[in-house]
């Protein structure tokens, strides 16, 4: 892939994704997972420290070698035990329905094939057992929307596959996912690229 991709863009996500303002939202995004959950776009790890104190185990999914080497310190000191299980959100080697929470953060942008991972989290989660999710994608004004579809090529190319314009709700509908809490809102700065999804959705 390159060494701007594979070196060079985990260390500037790690970097940008750690405001005060983020870390307060994963903070509250990982509220309420207990039991074994599944976190697909591990990354450095920066959700380790809000892991509640009910989590039993996490499996991590993590493609990139350098953001799991990122997160080797808050692996090693987290409280609660991290397995990696696999590179692929759309490939998980889990078994059916053994899954309390699923959680992800700015990961559903990025993966090739959505519809199939989305479709692989409702597999390994258990009936009642809960996609947290915190994202941005396709905002609802038009002048903004337009703008993500201009910019998405680029943003795929330079930041690993990342769409902005992707319909978060509407694609965890489409899984056969209840979405029972959304928000949704703009961060600070560019529109086009902080219009954020955070909300939880439940297998029936």
């Amino acid at each position: 892939m390159g060494v701007y991709a594979d070196h060079v863009l985990p260390r500037l996500t790690d970097l940008t994704l750690r405001s005060r303002p983020i870390e307060q939202l994963r903070q509250r995004v990982t509220a309420g997972l207990d039991g074994e959950v599944l976190e697909v776009g591990f990354g450095s790890g920066r959700n380790v420290p809000y892991y509640p104190a009910g989590v039993r185990r996490v499996r991590a999914v993590e493609p990139s070698g350098v953001g799991r080497r990122l997160a080797a310190d808050r692996v090693a000191s987290s409280p609660v035990p991290v397995e990696y299980v696999g590179l692929d959100g759309a490939d998980l080697a889990l078994d059916d329905a053994t899954i309390d929470h699923v959680l992800t953060t700015w990961t559903l942008c990025t993966i090739p094939d959505l519809g199939r991972a989305l479709a692989e989290i409702r597999r390994v989660l258990r009936p009642g057992g809960a996609l947290h999710f915190l994202e941005h994608g396709r905002a609802p004004d038009l002048g903004v929307a337009r703008w993500q579809d201009r910019l998405t090529p680029l943003q795929r190319r330079f930041c690993g596959g990342c769409h902005l314009n992707r319909p978060i709700d509407d694609l965890v509908r489409g899984a056969r996912l209840d979405v029972a809490r959304l928000e949704t809102f703009y961060l600070k700065g560019p529109k086009p690229f902080g219009y954020v999804y955070e909300g939880m959705a439940m297998r029936p």
